[in-house]
């Protein structure tokens, strides 16, 4: 058979021409990164359309490609600064796409009762209506009109080739995917799921108003493994989960805490969501007190519109389920809290809004900075601090061989992914055994890292003649963005009793800081002028790397790592909101923060 490249030379030779061959992308056998998000909202979104999202997954795709796309609140557009390599549209599953669908007057939603004050001006009686469908979709009373089988085939069909047609392997990466919404008694246990590639796809989501037990999900998910379909979730916002997220005794569904528990759990959620607009939910001061950064952009709520907090926070945050993991393990459990790290958005306006100075709110209506700072016209104060209190979001790191659906894939299934607060911040982390105290020095560090060792995400054992593991950390920060403060190691472990422990060290400081015989660093500095919001790189460093020698090591003691990487303080989005406006920065939010990133765990077991 005649090679198609060979014939469309030859035909070109004779003045004809022969359809292009798509290339396969170069795959990179040391990866490089690629940013992107999974949870992105679009009008397609119940909650996204009543509070004013301006587009649907279309456009959403386009803003991530570097395109401008309506904004709606004060009309400002949307656009990002930098595009982004891959993005996952993930409307909700439940009634996907049926409010938009109650302006069409061919659609059987334009006959819903709540059409007319879904659609209309009257935000009062929008806001009623959104809260009873919300609702409704909490306590599983299925909207017949809204959960037809009719509207949600055709809109998921529609969801796929929207993914489709964005998708260009090697330069800009979709994924299929959906948002499982599972909020029992306003208490957050949501998932993002996604798909590998296209075909073999369910002829719906699964949605939170069939089941809200996150073991039937799974059991779902292991069902479209068999149907041919590979799928993978994410859990997010654990800090408004009062507990659930990760249980203590035993889960939501009922479950015991055991190895098949374990298993199930990591064959389908192998990395969580560490921070989004919703708050950051690595840890708590409450649950890691000797922690000075451990307090970074906290939304202390449930789901609920009282602005409660939630009474539980062990159960709800990343930190203490990674070390408390290792004891279950250690007790033949299996360990259901095994993940990786990404960082992602939660936007539901289309626009991942990940640039601090580019923000522009979760939901339609903050698009007015007013709205940002002060909260929609009419809300209680209560609600108000919370939209404050929401972050820039995040962004996903992901170290694969190519920008495509496959390579991003297994990345995330291996776990080689890493979390930012939103700054594309380059990150390399590797554990092993046999690095040298100058293996960053030489010219094929990398190779020899990945031969000698583990990547983030990865395992070491048995330790040789009980030799402590070194790490090799490299982080460079985004281009043109602001420089480093630090790096951190944060260590988890088993003591000789079994009980969980952490400890943090610094590992590599900017501007030749060193830590005092007590272990303290003075700090790095603020630059930040809160007259105009503006920042000076005239501290830290561009990029900072080290090779650290656990000088606790214990080799009969469970362990996990992950490095946390520090910029110097820039300015909040809060900050850029009270300048353009011309008003005073709230006084309750900080006016400066410092950005990070968090690589995928480590572990060790003896």
């Amino acid at each position: 058979m005649t090679d198609p490249k060979t014939l469309s030379t030859a035909l070109l030779a004779i003045g004809l021409s022969f359809p292009a061959v798509a290339a396969e992308p170069d795959l990179n056998p040391q990866n490089d990164v690629y940013f992107g998000n999974f949870h992105i909202h679009s009008s397609w979104s119940f909650d996204a359309y009543i509070n004013g999202a301006a587009t649907g997954p279309d456009g959403a795709y386009r803003w991530a490609k570097g395109e401008e796309i309506p904004g709606g609140g004060d009309g400002t557009p949307l656009k990002i600064k930098v595009p982004l390599d891959w993005y996952i549209v993930a409307d909700h599953a439940e009634y996907l796409g049926a409010l938009p669908m109650m302006a069409d007057e061919d659609s059987p939603a334009s006959k819903h009762p709540l059409a007319d004050a879904i659609t209309g001006d009257d935000p009062k009686a929008s806001f009623d209506a959104y809260t009873e469908i919300l609702d409704g979709i909490s306590n599983r009373n299925k909207d017949p009109i809204l959960g037809s089988d009719e509207i949600s085939t055709d809109i998921w069909s529609k969801v796929i080739k929207n993914a489709d047609k964005h998708y260009e392997p090697g330069k800009f990466t979709t994924f299929v995917g959906f948002e499982w919404t599972s909020n029992p008694s306003w208490q957050n246990l949501h998932r993002i799921v996604f798909f590998k590639g296209s075909e073999n796809l369910p002829d719906k989501p699964l949605s939170a108003v069939d089941t809200d037990v996150p073991e039937e999900l799974w059991a779902w998910m292991n069902q479209q493994r068999e149907n041919g379909a590979e799928v993978l979730a994410v859990p997010h916002n654990g800090n408004a989960s009062n507990g659930l997220m990760f249980p203590t005794e035993q889960s939501y569904g009922g479950s015991a805490l055991t190895e098949d528990y374990a298993e199930n759990r990591m064959r389908n959620e192998p990395v969580y969501e560490i921070t989004q607009i919703k708050g950051t939910s690595e840890t708590h001061p409450k649950l890691s007190p000797n922690d000075e950064f451990g307090g970074f952009e906290l939304w202390d709520y449930t789901l609920a519109s009282t602005a409660t907090p939630p009474e539980k926070k062990k159960g709800g945050y990343m930190r203490e389920a990674l070390i408390r993991g290792l004891k279950l393990e250690a007790e033949g459990n299996g360990n259901p809290f095994k993940y990786g790290f990404i960082g992602d958005s939660d936007t539901h306006n289309s626009a991942a809004t990940i640039e601090e100075d580019n923000y522009s709110g979760k939901f339609g209506f903050e698009n007015d900075p007013k709205h940002r700072l002060e909260g929609p016209p009419g809300v209680s104060e209560a609600a108000a601090k919370q939209v404050r209190q929401f972050s820039s979001g995040g962004v996903a790191g992901v170290w694969a061989g190519a920008n495509t659906r496959e390579e991003i894939f297994e990345a995330i299934a291996r776990k080689e992914t890493y979390a930012t607060s939103g700054p594309r911040l380059k990150v390399r982390f590797f554990g092993g055994f046999d690095y040298g105290e100058n293996s960053l020095e030489d010219s094929d560090w990398l190779k020899a890292a990945y031969d000698k060792g583990v990547p983030m995400g990865g395992d070491l054992t048995a330790a040789p003649d009980g030799k402590a593991p070194s790490f090799l950390i490299h982080a460079m920060k985004e281009a043109n963005g602001a420089n480093l403060d630090r790096i951190q190691i944060i260590k988890g472990w088993l003591d000789e009793n079994g009980e969980p422990q952490e400890k943090i060290y610094d590992v590599a400081l900017s501007d030749g800081r060193k830590a005092a015989e007590d272990g303290d660093v003075p700090p790095v500095g603020n630059t930040v002028n809160t007259r105009d919001a503006t920042y000076t790189n005239d501290i830290g460093d561009a990029q900072l790397a080290t090779v650290w020698t656990d000088p606790d090591f214990q080799a009969d003691q469970r362990a996990v790592y992950y490095a946390r990487v520090l910029q110097i303080p820039t300015p909040r989005w809060s900050l850029y909101d009270a300048v353009k406006l011309g008003v005073e920065p709230p006084k309750d939010l900080p006016t400066s923060i410092q950005e990070r990133a968090w690589t995928s765990p480590i572990w060790y077991t003896p």
